[in-house]
């Protein structure tokens, strides 16, 4: 616990990188979690990155992302920040079993991308322009409840925020604060169906335009969290976040759960999403290994018209 392997060093956006990898946690906390952070290798008194980190599946040799950091982060020698953060990738029992993992070895895809600082040139001088911080300074309007004008209610948990923001984002909360739609009770309004971690994640979402989930989540509680996401983002008509959230579930696909992730995608007009199903299916021709799994046995007993429409749409894509 708290020991990791690291990579070898890898060059991005002219900075020297490596992938730490923890094989029993960073802490007692993620004790019991295989895990993953990033190194800053080259000195520098600021870098700026996001980045993405999957796992390639050996048999599939496709690469399923588990970690999405879509926020700018700051690596920084100068600030001893090198070395940023523990991200868990899953339980080491689940990996023990899973098709990521064979004759004892793993692959690790990350996808790095480093933010540039622009310059700017006074006289005979260049200046590095400072990064745009708008992102930094919502996030912190949101959690120091600086001049909020509307509460939410959800099960019992209250949140605070700016009714402005959220009508600019979104043209349901629009509707519904500022339109013929407007709650009687304007300053605390009662949001029924849905979790109070998952109102928390949309408001995150509406001021910083990035999707954070919770780094104590395992696999399946995070496909469950992105799944009532989709639902929050179809229920409010965010379009971005929809598709981020439709991207996410692409990545988990196989054939175990392809049927059921169709069905949902059906549930809430997710286009793309059901493209994905049928594309994943017909690719290596898969469709005979998903009639059997449990989710097409299911969707064939109680959605049978869902059933008809992807196979429809399967026929219609040349087999590879």
């Amino acid at each position: 616990m708290g020991r990791h392997i690291k990579s070898g060093i890898f060059k991005v956006g002219g900075f020297n990188w490596a992938i730490c990898y923890y094989t029993d946690g960073s802490s007692l906390a993620s004790q019991g979690y295989v895990g993953v952070a990033l190194e800053l290798m080259s000195p520098s008194s600021g870098v700026r990155a996001t980045f993405d980190i999957g796992l390639v599946n050996h048999r599939t040799g496709l690469s399923q992302v588990i970690v999405n950091v879509g926020e700018p982060q700051l690596y920084s020698n100068a600030l001893t920040r090198s070395l940023f953060g523990f991200y868990p990738l899953m339980k080491t029992s689940e990996l023990e079993v899973s098709e990521f993992l064979q004759d004892d070895c793993l692959i690790i895809q990350c996808d790095l991308r480093v933010i540039g600082m622009p310059q700017i040139e006074m006289g005979t001088e260049k200046i590095q322009v400072p990064p745009p911080d708008i992102v930094q300074n919502l996030q912190k309007l949101l959690e120091q409840k600086e001049a909020t004008d509307v509460s939410f209610d959800v099960q019992g948990v209250t949140f605070d925020a700016h009714k402005i923001i959220l009508a600019m984002r979104s043209p349901v909360f629009k509707a519904e604060l500022y339109g013929s739609m407007m709650e009687t009770r304007m300053h605390l309004i009662t949001i029924e169906d849905m979790q109070p971690v998952v109102f928390k994640a949309l408001l995150h979402f509406i001021y910083t335009d990035s999707l954070h989930l919770p780094n104590d989540l395992d696999g399946e509680e995070k496909i469950e969290m992105v799944k009532h996401l989709l639902v929050a983002a179809d229920r409010y008509a965010m379009e971005r976040l929809k598709l981020i959230c439709e991207y996410f579930f692409s990545k988990k696909l196989a054939v175990e759960n392809v049927a059921a992730i169709f069905h949902f995608a059906d549930q809430y007009n997710s286009h793309k999403l059901k493209d994905a199903c049928v594309e994943f299916m017909t690719t290596s021709n898969r469709i005979n290994d998903v009639a059997l799994s449990q989710g097409y046995s299911n969707l064939k007993r109680d959605y049978p018209c869902v059933l008809v429409e992807m196979l429809e749409k399967a026929s219609k894509i040349p087999k590879i």
